[in-house]
């Protein structure tokens, strides 16, 4: 039996190193002319506001990859919460970027529809270039995702009473599905479909200087109740359906002090739970992110996996086919390891100088590493791989690793996969395209 399941590991890194060595799509195949893969599983990723930036990341780019027809559900990354408990777009540092959203004049050669905006016009930034992508991708849903870790300060605030919860989820209508644009009312109206609830997190600790309070476990609820009754009254109005989702901690400790476990489910349509995170620099010793399963060795008993993750929820009452597993688009990484062997669970000075922040590291930027003083090593039982170098350790996921993921979905009965985040993939988006493959619906 152990023979047999390493021969089916071993076809998953056959078949995921085909998709490596494909050739590219063409312009053609990789636009708005590109089967869509839609039917059955949830395929949502994370498109982050600041992409455009050091990562040149337009929302062109997903287009011409090929991604946006291998998606069924694109999540924007931010949307913020006031002390006061509103939705709010603002210009101020720190607050918000109000110029990427929705003011910058996108030039023609990174408009999805290839037209330059006009400066001054209703609608600019990535909120015009989402509308296009749904143009050309009518099936695609665009959510916005609230909070995230920097900006979840002040949720407990917004979910604290009847009132501020009511309030809070109208204000949240009001300027991302409405479109009420601060000076620009309705010019966003049909960009965003839904909401989903990026709360990190609920009576336990995130960020330093979050607002936490006992009563969030049940605030949380109640506040899903409301969003769905709001987003189902707005419904009757535009006769659709507007989704509501969360993003769910990896940690069984979070989850209990956070979370009413299967009551949150009753309003959701579903939940991303996080599969990364789960070590980084941050740690003394190097270790895996974002393993499918606990190592054999691993130094923490007990310790944190994607399996791990998944069964807390499902003993938590959460249904199966309301979990969509989250995948890394980025590896964690450590220098001045020691040890020897393969670099796994040794010693560490500090996390690994990277091109945005020590010790994290896109995808499309490792997977340069393999073969330039750096060798690849898994662990197929664990479903996890990472680079060394002597010196340098870094855990990630690759196609391989993201293929065995897809077949552990699969197998599991889960609904989808989850990726944080989109601009972490190469120009050819080989981790959606693997993701696509593995969730096919045959």
């Amino acid at each position: 039996m152990r023979q047999l399941r390493h021969r089916r590991l071993t076809a998953v890194v056959a078949l995921a190193t085909l998709l490596v060595t494909a050739a590219p799509p063409t312009a053609a195949s990789a636009g708005a002319g590109a089967k869509p893969e839609r039917a059955g599983f949830h395929r949502v990723g994370y498109f982050t506001q600041w992409g455009i930036y050091g990562r040149a990341f337009p929302v062109k780019k997903l287009d011409t990859s090929g991604a946006a027809s291998r998606l069924t559900h694109v999540n924007y990354a931010f949307g913020n919460v006031s002390e006061d408990g509103r939705c709010y777009v603002d210009g101020g540092p720190g607050e918000g970027d109000a110029w990427a959203d929705y003011q910058r004049p996108v030039p023609a050669e990174e408009s999805v529809d290839g037209i330059a905006d006009a400066p001054g016009q209703a609608l600019n930034g990535n909120f015009g270039q989402l509308a296009k992508l749904k143009a050309k991708h009518p099936e695609l849903k665009v959510l916005i995702s609230l909070g995230g870790w920097s900006w979840s300060t002040y949720f407990s605030n917004a979910a604290r009473t009847d009132a501020s919860r009511k309030a809070f989820v109208a204000s949240c209508i009001d300027i991302y599905l409405k479109g009420n644009l601060p000076g620009s009312p309705g010019a966003a109206a049909g960009v965003f479909d839904g909401v989903d609830l990026d709360w990190e997190w609920p009576n336990w600790e995130g960020e330093p200087g979050n607002v936490i309070r006992p009563e969030d476990r049940e605030n949380f609820t109640k506040l899903l109740a409301e969003f769905r009754r709001q987003l189902d009254g707005y419904g009757r109005t535009t006769r659709k359906h507007h989704p509501l989702t969360a993003f769910l901690p990896a940690n069984p400790a979070t989850m209990d002090a956070g979370y009413e476990g299967r009551k949150i489910f009753k309003y959701l349509d579903f939940a991303t739970v996080q599969g990364y995170d789960f070590h980084g620099g941050w740690d003394t010793v190097t270790n895996q992110q974002s393993a499918l399963r606990v190592p054999r060795g691993a130094p923490d008993n007990p310790d944190f996996s994607a399996e791990v993750a998944i069964d807390g929820w499902i003993a938590r009452g959460a249904p199966r086919n309301k979990l969509v597993l989250g995948i890394p688009y980025y590896g964690r990484g450590w220098t001045g390891v020691s040890g020897g062997g393969n670099g796994l669970f040794q010693p560490a000075t500090g996390p690994a100088p990277a091109t945005f922040e020590a010790g994290y590291e896109d995808y499309k930027q490792l997977k340069t590493l393999a073969g330039k003083g750096y060798t690849v090593h898994r662990d197929l039982r664990s479903g996890h791989a990472w680079l060394f170098d002597g010196t340098t350790f870094w855990t990630y996921d690759d196609p391989a690793v993201v293929l065995q993921k897809t077949l552990y979905i699969r197998q599991a009965g889960l609904a989808g996969a989850m990726m944080w985040s989109l601009d972490g993939d190469d120009d050819n988006a080989t981790l959606t395209k693997t993701i696509g493959l593995g969730l096919t619906t045959w």
